[in-house]
């Protein structure tokens, strides 16, 4: 399911893609639901191709969302991301993902994810299974 979701620099939110044109691709925000297109100079990462650094290698990201969902039941993080020092958001990654490499893995980072996470949620996109079986 993640790979449809789409994470574009330079603008905040997910987006779900839709179609594919010549030179863009037509996606709609997750939040407002409002459709746009997004070209090929923007910046565009697919969150199944994202993984989190460990000491031992790459986890895929939504093995990490999957570890979110399964500590939170299913529910949003209440760890309120604006106001969480370094050490809230570190200690809640060691939780979900406790090899996670601390010199590779920013607090940004961690921010990003668990707003993603905190989205996904909120617009009903919760099945983080593979998309290649």
């Amino acid at each position: 399911m993640l790979k449809k979701i789409l994470s574009i620099s330079g603008k905040s939110g997910l987006y779900k893609l839709i179609s594919q044109g010549r030179n863009m691709l037509i996606i709609e925000s997750l939040k407002e639901k409002r459709r746009m297109p997004a070209y090929a100079h923007e910046k565009i990462l697919s969150l199944g191709d994202i993984a989190m650094y460990t000491n031992e290698g790459e986890v895929p990201l939504n093995d990490v969302m999957k570890s979110i969902k399964e500590k939170e039941g299913g529910k949003v993080i209440e760890i309120d991301l604006k106001k969480a020092d370094a050490k809230i958001l570190s200690d809640y990654m060691a939780e979900i993902l406790p090899n996670y490499d601390k010199e590779r893995v920013y607090v940004s980072d961690m921010k990003k994810l668990f707003s993603w996470y905190n989205l996904l949620i909120e617009t009903g996109n919760d099945n983080f299974e593979n998309d290649e079986k």
